[in-house]
């Protein structure tokens, strides 16, 4: 993997149109040797030697001379476009996987509050009941967060029929926590599950990838994901992916702050060693 370039197209986004042509330049040349000097490459670019240099200086280097040397140790490396297409082979579509996944979690690394994640484990970790709720493939999601919250030592479900969130809801008060998962925060049922929790008291935690969306609008906490359209079938797994990662560091910091959770944890692992078989 050439990872200078998928630097680049990690931050493509944040590049001026300046920067963005000198970014498009290498990826229509990847694989080949940069020009000697930085005007001439200013030149193919129709940009400037100040644009390179700022450019370089974005994907962590010196300046022109260290991107040149950069790109010249990953000469052998290609570039893996971000869009499959019928032509792949199986292994080719797995580089495009991979690659995906590490950009969505590199972006929802730059997406994500502390303070926010700060104050979501901490409800968490403070709650009576914690209820999960999502649809479709974020319905997995919740179901895998509620096992990971109930090992962690809280007393939490999942419901992914929408007849069964409302009821689960319309029992919390003040004391319980609802989290709301929604890919496009756009679910009518999600959201009016997480207005009537609100509405009882409970705190109401959302992970979406969407900041301006009903489900957004009606959380406390706001758990912000990769905000960033994918341009392939891979925008399921990369999504599910960066909503588990959340709910891992969510459990970790819950598991830590409260020593008799982790105590709770190492009895668990004891007792489910009953489970397998010892060859």
């Amino acid at each position: 993997m050439n990872r200078t370039l998928l630097q680049a197209q990690l931050m493509y986004n944040e590049m001026g149109k300046s920067e963005r042509r000198v970014a498009d330049w290498l990826f229509s040349h990847s694989g080949e040797m940069l020009p000697y000097s930085i005007s001439d490459l200013a030149s193919m670019c129709d940009s400037s030697e100040a644009t390179i240099v700022r450019f370089s200086k974005r994907l962590g280097c010196s300046g022109y001379h260290d991107l040149k040397l950069t790109l010249a140790r990953e000469h052998d490396k290609k570039v893996i476009a971000p869009t499959i297409t019928e032509e792949d082979g199986c292994y080719e579509i797995f580089e495009k996987v991979c690659n995906d996944a590490y950009m969505t979690l590199e972006r929802t690394k730059k997406t994500l509050s502390p303070e926010a994640m700060t104050r979501a484990a901490d409800a968490i970790a403070a709650s009576n009941r914690v209820v999960l709720i999502g649809l479709g493939a974020s319905a997995s999601v919740a179901e895998e967060a509620s096992n990971k919250l109930l090992r962690a030592g809280c007393n939490s479900s999942a419901y992914a029929d929408t007849h069964m969130q409302a009821i689960a809801v319309s029992r919390l008060k003040a004391g319980d926590t609802v989290i709301g998962i929604s890919q496009s925060g756009s679910s009518k049922d999600i959201a009016e599950a997480m207005k009537t929790a609100r509405a009882h008291g409970a705190t109401t935690i959302a992970i979406t990838s969407r900041e301006r969306s009903p489900v957004a609008r009606l959380s406390d906490i706001l758990l912000l994901t990769d905000t960033e359209e994918t341009r392939h079938s891979t925008l399921g797994l990369s999504s599910h992916l960066a909503r588990l990662v959340v709910i891992d560091a969510l459990c970790y910091r819950i598991v830590y702050q409260n020593s008799a959770r982790a105590e709770g944890i190492g009895e668990e692992e004891e007792g489910l060693k009953s489970k397998r078989i010892i060859e």
